[in-house]
């Protein structure tokens, strides 16, 4: 099949070259024939070089999408169905698949779309005009897949309403995809009951990414006094619970996201000692410290402080507060768990950012270990944007 031919700039697609998948529009240098935006594209280096098929959107800055390094390629539903089967073996050899990502784009080679499963239900989402012309194909093929493998789909809900797709000159739009459903959707992760909101919580409902380092913090909650800061649902703060903790306190700016943390603590029989706060955590941590306050462990799971680099001054800025206002709120001998879920927030830089708050109060760092986002959410080493979550678990000490 033949397909309108982008030709780069000389000196231009080097990122393609080193194995990523997006070409921006300042590294194009003709197109020789008539296309429709998010239709398929032949890229070719300036030499004529073929580079690989991929859908094409002039509303991006991101202006192709490479789909496939192959140029005889077709795109169809045979090709949607081996990268859909790929993906769901790579997970049942990695995860707990009872709740997982099934298709995290470029990570999976299906850019711009997001796959999510809740128990029986999958959650779509569609970031990319190119891949949402085959979005019914490719959820169908998916259905098909799983139900193969005796995994029943129940219903299909559709999250498309982030920001971001204003980018690719698209709609912001949810619903459903075929029949409705309840999408209040109950799923358990590491022993832990959970109400999935798939149609108003955030992002596709439920941050999946974070399933193993919750499970990470269970053996250091026992008998413990916790602190969950930016607690969402209640995730970690119902993980230190069924862990055997003492006494939790969960913590969100979030009314909705609070009255769902309180009905999942109900849920799993954990009113009694896990108990949620509505109220702004950079304002709560300087008073609990005036309180006198101190915890066992304290978990920081903050929102991505930046989306882009232009910002990442200020995130340092409120990375370094949180941290450091938690150290000092940590009894001697007590465990902090701190994250960024931010991809401009480099491992090196969220490092540097703890280490100087650990010194300006005088605190030792002991790391216990660093571990990033769950396997289900690949990193793939070729797509840098796929590397986004660093999670460390320190033991915090007095100066000797």
């Amino acid at each position: 099949m033949s397909y309108p031919i982008v030709t780069l700039k000389k000196g231009e697609g080097r990122t393609i070259n080193a194995g990523g998948m997006w070409i921006f529009d300042n590294e194009i240098d003709k197109i020789d024939e008539s296309f429709e935006n998010g239709g398929l594209v032949l890229v070719k280096a300036f030499n004529g070089y073929p580079l690989g098929i991929g859908f094409i959107n002039t509303f991006s800055k991101i202006r192709i999408r490479l789909l496939t390094r192959s140029t005889d390629t077709i795109i169809d539903k045979a090709f949607f169905e081996k990268r859909l089967i790929n993906a769901w073996e790579y997970r049942k050899k990695t995860v707990d698949t009872s709740s997982c990502r099934i298709v995290f784009g470029e990570a999976d080679f299906l850019p711009g779309l997001v796959i999510d499963k809740f128990s029986d239900v999958l959650v779509v989402e569609s970031l990319a005009l190119g891949i949402d012309k085959y979005k019914s194909l490719i959820v169908n093929t998916l259905k098909e897949i799983l139900e193969s493998d005796g995994v029943l789909i129940r219903g299909v809900y559709e999250r498309s309403d982030a920001k971001v797709r204003t980018n690719e000159g698209m709609e912001r739009i949810k619903g459903f995809i075929g029949d409705e459903f309840n999408t209040d959707v109950e799923i358990i992760e590491n022993g832990v009951r959970y109400i999935v909101d798939v149609k108003d919580g955030q992002k596709t409902g439920f941050f999946l990414d974070q399933k193993y380092n919750r499970l990470a913090i269970q053996k250091l909650c026992k008998n413990a006094k916790v602190l969950d800061c930016f607690t969402h649902t209640g995730s970690f703060a119902l993980n230190a619970g069924i862990g055997g903790a003492k006494s939790v306190l969960g913590v969100d700016a979030s009314e909705l996201a609070v009255s769902q943390a309180e009905k999942n603590a109900e849920l799993n029989g954990l009113s009694g000692s896990v108990k949620f706060l509505c109220t702004d955590v950079f304002e709560l941590l300087p008073e609990l410290e005036r309180k006198g306050e101190k915890y066992d462990v304290i978990i920081l799971d903050p929102p991505a402080f930046t989306k882009s680099r232009s910002s990442v001054k200020n995130a340092v800025k409120g990375y370094k507060e949180i941290n450091l206002r938690a150290m000092k709120l940590i009894k001697n001998g007590g465990f902090l768990a701190t994250c960024s879920c931010s991809h401009f927030m480099s491992y090196e830089l969220f490092t540097e950012t703890i280490n100087k708050a650990a010194r300006d109060v005088h605190r030792y760092l002991r790391q216990v270990e660093f571990r990033t986002q769950a396997p289900d959410h690949p990193i793939l080493w070729s797509s840098n944007e796929s590397y986004y979550l660093k999670f460390y678990i320190f033991q915090v000490l007095d100066e000797m």
